[in-house]
């Protein structure tokens, strides 16, 4: 099914005009918004296969030096963004499956095009992941780069900057699974696998226990990602420094740094549980037996918790999280949490130290991603962060190691969830977004660590941009880069895309005139879909 946005509609936002006209829209831009005087006009067909919205774009740069500019020529030359206040610099994440599984370049026209109007708006590059079960797909050591160069090469010839993640975990929307080879092991030895409780296991990324032990044909996972890695630095070292600008490793599930103690919830739950340790793989417990040995109570080391919650419950539902009295505050609860976590942090060292060293003759930065769990915070014991895999109570700092460990490998921490704010998460989850920002944000100050940003959802949340301008520009925040999740159907319609545009101007002139901004407008502004818009139909084929 294809569909077309039909008619036309305007508003005005600040001195920004958007006008949806016959499948598309134009945009007259700000002129302080860029150095020369520039038009904006989408009117070519974008086609996001796996969407049901086709957007028109058609990108064309009117001024002085780019007059003759077409959509097919290389826009490197166009007007770029002023740096805003902060220095922060702006990415977009490309689509998740922009390579394939038969490493090709999907919706490449829609990509393509995608770029450039990035390009004229003045964003500063994109991010894109690199996968596993892709680049390795068929056998250990044989490496397909393909997809991924010619959408390299893409980018470059745009004139964008490339941030590339290399990701050691599957992906269940859009499917994209562990190399063929890796799941064949798995299934004669699942304990490569976490493991829950009930013997559940999670087969989207290795155990951490299993990170120097031969089980991947005679070499260790940590031995594969090497090799992996120094392939990927060889085969784009004509992209390193000019191009391609950072480098992010895969740390976990979804390529964070954690346990993947929330991937089994309960369909029909509002509010997030605490989740479930993940410490029951039989590496894992041979971990844990010989540390509760070592320490002289060997009963502590038979298994994990046996009175902590399941997925899907609240942290009064069993004793383990109460707030008061509860198991983890106990001497057993702090030897179990300060087990979990520290394996944990020694898994990323490990892997940022694999990355740091790989990549430390190239011009390029090495970054990781740390989750913002965010449930449950306001609680005494922090659940939600104790079952990921963070040792963070009311009153135990748990990020402090973490920031720590990735000051000493010289890596950037990549933190999502900064368009979230407290007064929209439900009152039920003790949530607080806000603190726990904060908080991480104060222990990478003092270990010196920059911060790379992300926003939770390119679907947007209340006020969203709002909050992720005041998380960019305040003034304690060491953040030099955020990128926006991300390309894709949406993310260009209608709805979303004036939005975004008003946000990148907005950093760059954060203080507007009473008469650039209408009150009325104002709304149109942050909040699009909550506007009706007149004579906009959609139409199916």
């Amino acid at each position: 099914m294809e569909v077309s946005v039909i008619g036309s509609t305007q508003a005005k936002i600040g001195r920004t005009d958007l006008a949806y006209r016959d499948v598309g829209f134009c945009n007259n831009l700000n002129p302080k918004m860029f150095p020369q005087k520039s038009k904006i006009c989408f009117g070519q067909s974008i086609r996001w296969p796996k969407a049901s919205v086709q957007l028109t774009l058609k990108a064309v740069a009117q001024s002085e030096s780019v007059a003759s500019e077409k959509l097919s020529g290389d826009v490197s030359t166009s007007p770029r963004r002023s740096k805003p206040i902060g220095g922060v610099r702006l990415y977009v994440g490309l689509p998740l499956d922009a390579v394939s599984s038969c490493n090709t370049i999907t919706h490449a026209r829609a990509i393509a095009a995608g770029l450039k109007a990035l390009k004229l708006l003045g964003v500063d590059g994109v991010e894109f992941p690199v996968w596993w079960g892709i680049a390795e797909k068929e056998a250990m050591g044989k490496y397909d780069w393909s997809g991924y160069l010619a959408l390299a090469e893409v980018v470059q010839k745009v004139g964008l900057k490339l941030h590339m993640s290399l990701c050691f975990h599957a992906s269940r929307d859009p499917k994209i699974a562990l190399p063929e080879w890796v799941s064949q092991i798995g299934e004669a030895e699942p304990s490569i696998f976490f493991t829950d409780r009930s013997g559940r296991q999670y087969k989207e990324c290795l155990s951490l226990a299993a990170d120097d032990l031969p089980v991947l044909d005679g070499k260790t996972p940590i031995q594969v990602y090497k090799e992996f890695c120094e392939s990927f630095k060889s085969s784009f070292s004509p992209f390193m420094g000019s191009t391609i600008t950072g480098i992010s490793i895969g740390l976990g599930p979804d390529g964070e740094l954690r346990y993947p103690s929330h991937h089994h919830p309960a369909k029909g739950h509002n509010i997030p549980g605490v989740g479930e340790f993940q410490c029951y793989d039989k590496n894992m417990l041979n971990h844990l037996k010989q540390h509760a040995q070592a320490l002289g109570n060997p009963l502590w080391g038979l298994a994990g918790p046996h009175d902590a919650p399941n997925y899907e419950q609240s942290p009064n539902s069993n004793n383990f999280f109460k707030e008061h009295g509860g198991s983890w505050e106990t001497a057993y609860g702090d030897f179990f949490l300060s087990w979990y976590s520290s394996q944990l942090i020694s898994h990323g060292d490990r892997l940022l130290s694999l990355a740091s060293s790989t990549f430390s003759d190239t011009p390029v930065t090495v970054a990781g991603k740390v989750p913002l769990m965010h449930s449950w915070y306001r609680t005494q014991s922090h659940a939600s962060e104790l079952t990921a895999g963070f040792y963070n109570t009311v009153g135990r700092d748990g990020y402090q190691v973490v920031a720590e460990m990735f000051g000493r490998n010289s890596c950037k921490m990549i933190l999502p969830g900064m368009d979230l704010s407290d007064e929209h998460q439900p009152h039920e989850a003790s949530s607080s977004p806000e603190s726990l920002l904060a908080q991480i944000t104060a222990a990478c100050r003092k270990h010196g660590v920059e911060i790379s940003g992300q926003n939770s959802s390119v679907s947007g949340v209340p006020r969203g941009f709002e909050r992720i301008k005041k998380n960019l520009l305040g003034e304690n925040a060491p953040v030099d880069l955020f990128t926006y999740q991300r390309m894709g159907a949406y993310f260009f319609s209608p709805e979303h895309f004036p939005s975004f545009t008003e946000f990148i101007r907005s950093l760059n002139q954060p203080e507007l005139h009473t008469d650039d901004l209408p009150k009325e407008e104002e709304e149109v502004a942050e909040s699009p879909r909550s506007q009706p818009i007149n004579n906009l139909q959609m139409q199916a084929a």
